[in-house]
């Protein structure tokens, strides 16, 4: 990824969603729903549903809000009719995109995504068609400061089933199978480390750069897919600008 971090396509794209707090509540429910859904609502025994309340919180999502969204998951409150649907497309210049949506209404939500593609330069396409160009893996991020000890962090990251393990400018990356991600997440908590991000996320397997023009093109495409209520996660190839340098 020209020198840089897996994280920072990712990090850009959060950073950004961050400000917009209502979209992102309406975001972090879903996944505790659909959490909630698959494997009940106990977060002691649903690893995956106590991932999504750890980032609920984080984002300051109310109590009330995560525990309405746990019984609607299991049903005590109605239910949740919620499906997780991929979409795979082309962006400006040919740049590779997938979008992650959890709707209950699959036609309205296909409709949606279609019109923002055709509308800002893109196109979707059919299943398969970008997914080559992506692994899917557990990302684990840890802060740096001086009273860690990179050697001993690797060694626990490694000894718990860590993939890779490198050391950025301000933190840690560590790169995980997503079967074993959870494991390695825990083990690293466990042995007294802070983390401040952790996902199973997809990372493109090479990046490319785009023209200022078909940059903002681009950029203006992924705002909008980020702002749909149905859209979870948005992933692409492109090497994301340093900002501080726009």
């Amino acid at each position: 990824m020209s020198g840089h971090s897996k994280w920072a396509n990712i990090k850009h794209k959060k950073e950004k969603m961050d400000a917009k707090k209502g979209r992102i509540f309406t975001k972090l429910t879903k996944d505790i729903i659909k959490a909630a859904k698959e494997g009940g609502g106990d977060p002691n025994t649903n690893s995956k549903l106590r991932d999504a309340i750890e980032k609920a919180k984080a984002n300051n999502l109310p109590n009330e809000n995560i525990q309405r969204a746990i019984k609607k998951g299991t049903g005590e409150l109605g239910g949740a009719n919620l499906e997780e649907v991929i979409y795979e497309g082309y962006g400006p210049a040919g740049t590779a995109i997938i979008v992650e949506a959890l709707t209950d209404n699959k036609n309205r939500t296909a409709g949606e995504i279609r019109h923002i593609f055709d509308r800002h330069g893109g196109s979707l396409g059919a299943a398969g068609s970008v997914t080559w160009m992506f692994d899917k893996v557990g990302i684990i991020i840890v802060e740096k400061n001086d009273s860690i000890d990179e050697d001993e962090l690797a060694m626990v990251a490694i000894d718990a089933g860590a993939q890779d393990f490198s050391a950025e400018d301000e933190e840690f990356e560590i790169i995980t199978e997503p079967s074993n991600f959870q494991e390695v997440k825990e083990a690293i908590e466990k042995a007294g480390y802070k983390i401040s991000e952790a996902e199973v996320t997809m990372l493109p397997k090479n990046t490319i750069q785009l023209s200022p023009e078909d940059y903002e093109k681009f950029e203006k495409l992924i705002d909008k897919l980020e702002e749909n209520d149905d859209v979870q996660n948005v992933y692409h190839n492109v090497e994301i600008e340093d900002e501080d340098e726009e």
